[in-house]
């Protein structure tokens, strides 16, 4: 069934019970009138502020525009009514629908007056708060303030309008109208029918005297990280604090210990400019030079300062906060606070006590693990392996990973970030170092080490167990409140032993499965044209189609892309008789893989293809894509195996083509012509491509980077031929899951969704919405221009 809303407007909300001023009716209310427990009266923000505000932190001055005053301009003008018939029965997950009805919603709130009673309020109450020298106008900043925004359980981050440096009454009363458009923004609709968020749309907009910071930024009474309630952590940089909020430089990062307020550690970062309110209100932008850039933001003072008022400010409310502070004039102010909200730091993630180092790598998959080494040549030695011990190999391929699910941790001689150990380990969660170059030499097996996968390094002897306080239920108020992006988010999956786990994830189905692993678990170690030559072939589909329809099963409706085989002959010729099967290369990796083995073995293809059928007989979201395709030939003789065995690629079975091999560029609309209705791009494969690199070298692993200019330019052109031809692209290489700046490249070159590593979830999605911002952000100020 679709997810609607179907809103109403409820009766008035109750008043302020202890301190705060009594009028629920009242259409402003000052931060002095206003307690913690006036969400429903003045929306998170609002109520927030006045809890500060009476607890004496340094709040600056301002007042509530409340939650009667939106109910006053949505019940006065009818436009409650014409509303609700537009959400009446409004599926979310129907894009253009969603875009075009919070669009219209937008143009009759802001094209509808707003009541006399509520703007004369407003006004009288911005008028009272001006000092003389500003003719009872100051500069202040208005925000969006919802009845259900900033709790622990819903963010709504970043959804609502805010807007700074308003002046002057018209103004003012243009931007509480637009705060109030904002909660029906399609990021917002959206966000509330998949959360199931309760009650409805209501909005408060919080009027606050704007500080012109000389420095600003934001602070967490825990490390958001790790959880380590022990410390705060401060963020600052030079001006106003947007730059540091919207992610527009690298600021200085301060940990405090929270109970001494005595600095731990510090990162000074790059400010590369700072933004300062000029005369005309307007930010001005400065551009620094390097020393300013990359000068101390605060002095030890200050920082000692931040980390007492962080400590009284989480001693107040009883839990983690995450507030924005400003300094002026050498007055320090807290803007605003919410609660933190996290997720429990992982397993395995406690501080490894330094010992020895015994060998140093790439960080390839984060945690940390502590046992004996297994040092093992190759996978015939599995049985070798115990469960919980440190795989230490000189690299891994497909037939590692039933050994790789046993190991508490993995460590490679050879490979880099995007190396098969890598990817794997990411997808299994196991940590794992890459690149060590002499791992298994100095390794022993028996040995016992200790793992810090975070920083690439293996150290002599055990590490302590986690501290019980640290990464418990426990410690963790509640669950992170994930980001609504209209770029979907896609999983990277192959491993069948985590599946539901899997699908609980906050993501939008599955990108890449990979058909690699879960053949391996079907064969069992024997080569595929082994099961052929057994007549054992319907056996394979049978199983196959056991293990698709897991998958089908565990994320239903959400899609689910099959990767069909793309195993390589040096792969191949690990299993069972593959000796006699597969063809010796000198360069596999651009051998007999593929579209090429599809043509040349379509036996072999049918396979998968009469599983595929199977499982779609009873679940629609499982659809296929087609790896390493070189040229237009190899396309149309695949997709007349694929239409003979029964799949019609269309609206309802989607057929997409792998973007690895630079010829895409050439010939997608040859491919879109003979049915391809869809394009995803495998950053892996086509940086190797493009550079010339074999990214399991670890003598190019520097030159194997897949933010290179040329690498980012062929998926730049690919993205804009996609959408030219009128088929969405994706992409699901390992780039968007280790750098975070990916997200931002990728959003702005219009890409419709990106898989990624379910370890990266999280970190990809908020990563994309701040991506998103920043965007919408720009089209606004071009706009206004």
């Amino acid at each position: 069934m679709p997810e609607t809303l179907t809103p109403s407007l409820p009766a008035a909300p109750a008043a302020p019970r202890e301190g705060g001023r009594r009028d629920a009716a009242a259409l402003t209310l000052r931060f002095d009138e206003l307690r913690r427990d006036a969400v429903a009266v003045a929306g998170g923000k609002g109520a927030n502020l006045g809890e500060m505000a009476a607890a004496g932190l340094p709040v600056p001055d301002g007042f509530v525009v409340t939650v009667g005053a939106f109910r006053e301009f949505l019940t006065a003008s009818g436009v409650a009514v014409r509303i609700e018939a537009m959400l009446d029965e409004l599926d979310v997950d129907d894009t253009a629908a969603l875009q075009s009805t919070a669009a219209r919603i937008r143009e009759l709130v802001l094209g509808t007056a707003v009541p006399d009673g509520v703007r004369a309020a407003v006004g009288a109450a911005y008028r009272g708060m001006g000092p003389a020298a500003d003719r009872g106008e100051p500069f202040v900043a208005v925000r969006s303030s919802a009845t259900v925004e900033d709790s622990t359980e819903f963010s709504f981050a970043g959804m609502f309008e805010s807007f700074l440096n308003v002046r002057g009454e018209d103004d003012l009363i243009a931007k509480v109208r637009e705060c109030w458009a904002s909660a029906f923004g399609a990021r917002v609709l959206y966000y509330r029918a998949k959360k199931r968020v309760p009650g409805e749309a209501l909005i408060a907009v919080v009027v606050q005297r704007m500080v012109n910071s000389e420095k600003a930024g934001v602070l967490f009474t825990l490390n958001p990280a790790t959880n380590d309630d022990s410390v705060v952590v401060i963020e600052a940089a030079f001006g106003l604090g947007e730059v540091v909020v919207a992610g527009q430089v690298t600021p200085d990062r301060y940990e405090v210990d929270k109970r001494t307020a005595r600095l731990r550690t510090s990162q000074i970062g790059h400010k590369a400019f700072l933004l300062k309110r000029a005369a005309t209100g307007s930010n001005e932008r400065i551009e620094l030079d390097d020393d300013a850039a990359g000068a101390p933001v605060l002095t030890s003072e200050e920082i000692a300062s931040l980390g007492r008022l962080a400590a009284r400010l989480e001693s107040h409310y009883g839990v983690a906060q995450d507030a924005e502070w400003a300094i002026e004039a050498g007055s320090t102010y807290l803007v605003q606070t919410r609660p933190v909200t996290t997720a429990p730091a992982p397993p395995g993630d406690a501080e490894v006590e330094p010992g020895r180092i015994l060998a140093r790598g790439l960080a390839a998959s984060p945690g940390t693990a502590s046992g004996v080494v297994r040092n093992l040549a190759s996978a015939s030695a599995a049985h070798e392996l115990q469960a919980g011990e440190i795989l230490v190999t000189a690299a891994t391929s497909p037939d590692w990973v039933p050994i790789m699910r046993r190991a508490a941790a993995i460590v490679t001689d050879a490979g880099g970030m995007t190396s098969h150990a890598a990817i794997v380990s990411r997808e299994l969660g196991i940590p794992c170092i890459v690149g060590t170059k002499d791992g298994t030499r100095v390794l022993r097996s028996g040995q016992r080490v200790s793992v810090d996968a975070a920083k690439g390094l293996v150290l002599e002897g055990a590490a302590p167990a986690p501290s019980p306080e640290r990464g418990t239920p426990g410690s963790v108020r509640t669950p992170a409140a994930a980001p609504v992006t209209a770029t979907r988010v896609y999983l990277n999956l192959g491993d069948p032993g985590r599946i539901e786990e899997m699908a609980a994830l906050n993501v939008d189905g599955v990108g890449l499965l990979r058909a690699e692993f879960l053949i391996l678990e079907t064969l069992e170690g024997r080569h595929p044209r082994l099961l052929l030559e057994r007549n054992q072939g319907g056996e394979f589909i049978e199983r196959m189609a056991s293990q698709l329809e897991r998958f089908a099963t565990a994320f239903h409706p959400r899609p689910v892309m099959y990767r069909a085989m793309d195993f390589r002959s040096n792969e191949f010729r690990g299993l069972e008789s593959g000796e006699r099967f597969e063809p010796h290369e000198a360069n596999p990796m651009i051998g007999y893989r593929g579209c090429a083995r599809y043509v040349r073995e379509p036996e072999l293809f049918r396979l998968e293809l009469q599983a595929l059928r199977q499982v779609r007989a009873r679940f629609d979201n499982l659809h296929l894509m087609l790896p390493f395709v070189r040229t237009g030939l190899e396309f149309e003789q695949c997709a007349a195996l694929v239409r003979g065995s029964g799949l019609e690629p269309g609206h309802d079975f989607e057929l997409w083509v792998m973007a690895e091999v630079p010829s895409v560029s050439y010939w997608l609309e040859t491919y879109v012509r003979l049915g391809a209705t869809g394009v995803s791009i495998g950053s892996n494969d086509l940086t190797q491509l493009v550079l010339g690199v074999d990214r399991d070298s670890e003598l190019l692993a520097e030159t194997f980077d897949e933010r290179d200019g040329a690498v980012l330019a062929a998926i730049g052109a690919i993205i804009a031929d996609a959408h030219r031809l009128g088929i969405p692209c994706s992409i699901c290489g390992q780039a968007p899951s280790v750098y975070p700046e990916y997200a931002r490249l990728l959003v702005d070159a219009g890409i419709d969704s990106i898989s990624v590593t379910p370890d990266a979830v999280d970190r990809a999605r908020a990563n994309i919405a701040a991506a998103e911002q920043r965007l919408l952000l720009a089209h606004a100020r071009a706009h206004r221009a």
